[in-house]
């Protein structure tokens, strides 16, 4: 029976099959440094239709097959698809949905307009990947969250999933990024996002604004762990989270070797 430690990352980007920040890329090198490290490595993110199936050899889990995640007393399937990230012995998990993910565009139209149902594409996603990592059978020491999109997660599990096993020993790590659009999700981010008895207008207080510094807010709030993970940082995030009493934070460095990650994966499993 294996004894590495498990670390899940759950990205809305990770190179080479999406990248929207320079985050994109340190997703990639994080998870290959974990895997280097004695790590046992998964990652999820949404399989947007700018993602080149067959270039990425991307393909069905049958196993995993049969997702339905219920939103608003609303099913919606899921597919599960799995690539192999090139010059690396780790999986990358794909989560499809015809009617959300599959469109050429990521959260704006051609027109650069933004999407009216990015809310219930978010919670979708947020919610589908803990339903798949329970799926897998996989408990997970760590999960590492990055991306506005990941932000409802840290609060799902600590509130919505708190009495699931495969979750009951999970550090969270949350990374705050730049902030890339300056729309909002709107009043249905919330009604969406309470999935759950447990999770009360306290919890979804933090959400409220609906917009992409809410988004990076929540999630540092449910975290066992902040970090920064790019310069240009929403300064009033910045001041909000850049000391916070019993949660570990690692501040951006622009000529970091990422070593400190490793560190703080360590820590927090131990």
């Amino acid at each position: 029976m294996s004894t590495k430690k498990r670390i899940l990352f759950i990205a809305n980007e990770m190179s080479p099959y999406l990248e929207l920040t320079e985050f994109a890329e340190v997703v990639n090198k994080l998870a290959v440094m974990s895997n280097d490290n004695n790590l046992e490595v998964r990652c999820i993110m949404p399989r947007f239709g700018t993602i080149n199936e067959r270039r990425h050899r991307l393909h069905e889990v049958v196993r995993l097959s049969g997702i339905n995640v219920t939103i608003d007393n609303d099913d919606y399937p899921l597919i599960i698809k799995v690539a192999s990230l090139p010059n690396a012995r780790l999986q990358v998990y794909f989560l499809d949905n015809d009617d959300f993910f599959k469109r050429k565009f990521v959260f704006t139209d051609e027109n650069e307009k933004w999407f009216d149902d990015n809310a219930l594409r978010t919670v979708l996603f947020c919610k589908g990947a803990l339903e798949t990592v329970k799926k897998f059978g996989w408990p997970p020491d760590i999960i590492h969250c990055s991306g506005w999109m990941t932000g409802l997660i840290p609060m799902f599990i600590k509130y919505a999933y708190k009495k699931e096993p495969i979750f009951s020993n999970s550090k969270i790590v949350f990374t705050i990024g730049e902030n890339t659009f300056k729309e909002k999700l709107g009043a249905d981010l919330l009604k969406f996002a309470s999935i759950h008895d447990n999770i009360t207008k306290k919890e979804l207080e933090y959400f409220k604004e609906a917009n992409n510094t809410a988004m990076f807010r929540g999630g540092a709030q449910f975290s066992d762990a902040i970090t920064f993970g790019a310069e240009n940082i929403d300064k009033k995030l910045l001041e909000e989270f850049s000391k916070v009493k019993g949660k570990k934070v690692l501040k951006f460095d622009a000529e970091s070797d990422l070593s400190e990650y490793i560190q703080l994966f360590n820590d927090l499993s131990n």
